[in-house]
């Protein structure tokens, strides 16, 4: 073998490492269907313990006060529910609104208010676990975020589950809830349903859940206590934390897609980028608390087991966790197949984007259908989630010669070998063309005027890049060691029920 056969072997392989997370994401949705068999209905049933609410609360006047009336009209026993509102010293109105309503609902509504603030999410929902924990009164606890609205029926199909000893926590289905969204919430709105409905379907019949929604988690007392009854304060991702330690201890973690919880999502791509490089900054610090446990023989101190150590999970998570990793690795081994054997890169350019058409078709449908209320609102933003660039692209491998021959034929133009030269390599390239250009739909943003540029250029990027751009921006602020403060996104009450 030469060293030029060995160099198209290693840009093959780099191509190759592009298919695995599309391959993960399939599996995952043919594990959707499955849910529909096996779910954890079988071992719930009719149970309704006495559940106290923790909600932070720093500076959030603004949406407390909807999220308390709808804890309050729950169809749920009012003598089995109580509110602690823990105030993270908030200098906004917050006190004066939890007292309001306390005092509608004596004993119901609780406002603790700590003296010393901004230490982070953490430190101010161990305030309230401790006050519960405290008190024998409490059989479950409801972590909850203070902007969402929880459906009537939604803790009462959460709780269920817990009349199964062997299930430690339930988490629910956030879905964005704004009354008027603007485009970058119906891109969220989108990515929720594939990220919650569908891939905690499929974890839930894995047997795996990666992580209870930050806005709903429901532990039952005895799963709070086993973790130490305390939430971790070292992460940016306490609530994958505690999903990890739940399942390592040999407890259940269960998705309850029928719990309906609404959140108010960020409408801007400056405020996504900070909420979710914070979420991504937490998995970088997952991965490798828990670096023990990836693909490794289960272990369970009590004797349950666990599948976070499976093939299939920790297949699912690094794809996820190396997507813009992949998508580089793919975009360079084509350019460099390209250079060096360039019939090669064209028959592996059109069977890379072959498998993503497929892929893309296949996820797209299945979400639209899986939640009919997100799809009423967020059909095109489904459509165009990997951009208006990656459909052509994907175009470009269903139809060879489409944009460098017979389009410019059809206009009566005619494409100069460079001109062809430099398109074959945009298409190339374009993974990673996408995910640079993120940072413009960034900036574009933030200037004056320049909302609806930014707007369209998100669509010709696609919401899918900018995330894989955020990821990396958050590889980067881990290296470096960036501040890891309490960064909430703000919220101004747009929520409806």
């Amino acid at each position: 073998m030469t060293w030029h056969d060995v160099l198209v072997v290693v840009l093959l392989m780099a191509v190759a490492a592009g298919i695995i997370p599309v391959i993960a994401g399939v599996v995952q949705y043919l594990l959707v269907p499955v849910h529909a068999v096996k779910n954890h209905l079988g071992d719930a049933g009719p149970y309704l313990p006495r559940v106290v609410v923790v909600v932070p609360a720093w500076n959030e006047g603004a949406v407390l006060r909807g999220s308390l009336e709808r804890l309050m009209g729950l169809e749920y026993p009012p003598d089995r529910l109580r509110v602690y509102v823990v105030d993270d010293a908030s200098t906004d109105d917050t006190p004066d609104v939890v007292l309001a309503k306390a005092a509608e609902h004596p004993g119901r509504i609780v406002h603790l208010r700590r003296a010393q603030g901004g230490q982070g999410k953490a430190h101010t929902l161990n305030h309230g676990i401790e006050q519960a924990l405290a008190d024998d009164w409490m059989e479950a606890l409801l972590i909850m975020d203070a902007d969402v609205i929880y459906r009537p029926d939604s803790l009462r199909k959460m709780t269920r589950h817990l009349a199964d000893p062997t299930v430690g926590a339930v988490t629910a289905f956030i879905r964005e809830g704004s009354g008027k969204p603007g485009t970058v919430s119906k891109f969220i709105g989108y990515e929720y349903v594939t990220a919650q409905a569908a891939a905690r379907r499929a974890q839930n019949v894995m047997g795996a859940m990666a992580c209870l929604a930050g806005g709903a988690q429901l532990h039952a007392r005895a799963n709070l206590e086993a973790v130490g009854g305390r939430i971790d304060t070292t992460t940016l991702a306490e609530d994958t934390f505690t999903t990890f330690l739940t399942q390592l201890d040999g407890r259940h973690v269960v998705f309850e897609p029928a719990a309906v919880v609404l959140a108010e999502e960020p409408d801007s791509v400056v405020a996504l980028w900070k909420q979710r490089v914070r979420w991504a900054r937490g998995n970088v610090q997952i991965t490798r608390r828990f670096k023990k446990v990836w693909f490794r023989r289960p272990f369970s101190s009590r004797g349950a087991g666990h599948r976070l150590s499976s093939l299939t999970f920790g297949a699912i998570w690094f794809s996820i966790y190396l997507l813009p990793v992949a998508m580089t690795a793919a975009a360079l081994g084509l350019v460099g197949l390209y250079f060096v054997a360039p019939d090669i890169a064209r028959t592996t350019f059109q069977s890379l984007w072959w498998v993503a058409v497929v892929a893309y078709v296949f996820i797209t449908a299945t979400t639209l259908m899986l939640d009919r209320e997100t799809s009423r609102r967020s059909w095109v933003q489904g459509l165009l989630f990997p951009g208006i660039g990656a459909i052509i692209v994907m175009l470009a491998a269903w139809i060879p010669g489409l944009w460098e021959v017979r389009i410019p034929q059809w206009l009566g133009v005619e494409m100069s070998a460079t001109a062809i030269e430099v398109l074959t390599l945009v298409f190339y390239a374009w993974t990673v063309i996408a995910m640079l250009s993120a940072w413009l739909v960034r900036w574009l943003e933030s200037l004056p005027g320049g909302r609806w540029p930014s707007r369209f250029l998100l669509y010709v990027v696609g919401f899918g890049p900018v995330l894989c751009a955020i990821t990396l921006d958050a590889y980067a602020k881990q290296w470096r060691g960036a501040s890891t403060a309490w960064d909430k996104t703000e919220k101004t009450g747009r929520v409806v029920g």
